[in-house]
């Protein structure tokens, strides 16, 4: 998918970019497979403010995508490529033989009446979802699975691709986007091919009502408030923060703190961390 500019009729037009939705071939999406989808800006169920910097935005229907992919030997008929608004992907309808659709992650290359096919049975061919045992090594595959039968929740977002970099005994290793080398279980599922959308990353919002749009609302810096707001705040002028570190408004250690507990379960299936580091 392209990127598009716009001319400069007002200064924050003139380095606006936007995606030409090019891959797109379908412009409504399927009812069916589409639920309401209620605003909450970031409050639990005690009204009170959890996540900050959310609220506003535009309207969503929340399409039900398929990460689990556990309909084996039936195959399906792409038939088209839809705009998701909940995600940074694209979607693909799918209508299977025996007349059930679907939606699915769409993988770059996919287009309007290929066909998609689940299971050990199904051909190692972009947008087929296999077990990785049955993936050779090498290949580019997302939507990957850490439980068997519990759906992808790995490598979702658009243009991330991980690869299969070995298989021995009951885990297969991936090096996924980030660098990190991760086993995981050889009867998990992955899908193959690199997730569309890949220039998502270039786009540039522009102007400050753009992310009003999503849903994002405005981020303060704790060094413009006062000391009674924020523990970076207060002094004449521009000033340090003056502790020895980073702070969250209620004064526990930001940027850079690790958070990962020590003794996490799954640290045995980590062969290497992201930063190169190996996990003792």
């Amino acid at each position: 998918m392209g990127i598009k500019t716009y001319n400069p009729y007002t200064p924050s037009r003139r380095n606006m970019t936007g995606s030409d939705f090019s891959e797109i071939t379908k412009k409504t999406p399927e009812k069916s497979l589409c639920v309401s989808l209620k605003k909450n800006a970031g409050r639990n169920n005690q009204g009170k403010i959890t996540v900050r910097h959310r609220g506003g935005g535009n309207r969503r229907k929340y399409r039900i995508v398929d990460f689990r992919r556990l309909k084996d030997g039936v195959p399906a008929t792409v038939i088209g490529i839809e705009y998701d608004p909940n995600r940074t992907a694209n979607i693909a309808l799918i209508c299977y033989a025996d007349g059930e659709k679907a939606y699915i992650l769409a993988p770059e290359g996919l287009t309007n009446g290929m066909k998609v096919m689940n299971g050990p049975d199904a051909e190692v061919r972009v947008g087929n979802c296999l077990p990785l045992s049955e993936i050779p090594v090498g290949t580019q595959v997302h939507n990957i699975e850490l439980h068997p039968g519990k759906g992808g929740q790995m490598v979702r977002s658009a243009g991330n691709s991980a690869q299969l970099m070995a298989k021995e005994g009951i885990y297969a290793t991936l090096r996924l986007p980030s660098g990190e080398m991760r086993m995981v279980p050889i009867n998990c599922r992955a899908t193959v091919g690199v997730v569309g959308n890949v220039d998502h990353s270039l786009v540039n919002i522009g102007k400050a009502g753009r992310k009003r749009h999503m849903g994002i609302r405005p981020t303060v810096r704790g060094s413009v408030m006062n000391p009674n707001d924020h523990p970076h705040g207060g002094g004449e002028g521009k000033t340090g923060i003056g502790r020895p570190g980073p702070c969250t408004p209620w004064g526990k250690p930001a940027l850079g703190l690790k958070t990962r507990k020590k003794k996490k379960q799954s640290n045995k299936l980590i062969v290497r961390r992201r930063d190169g580091r190996a996990i003792k």
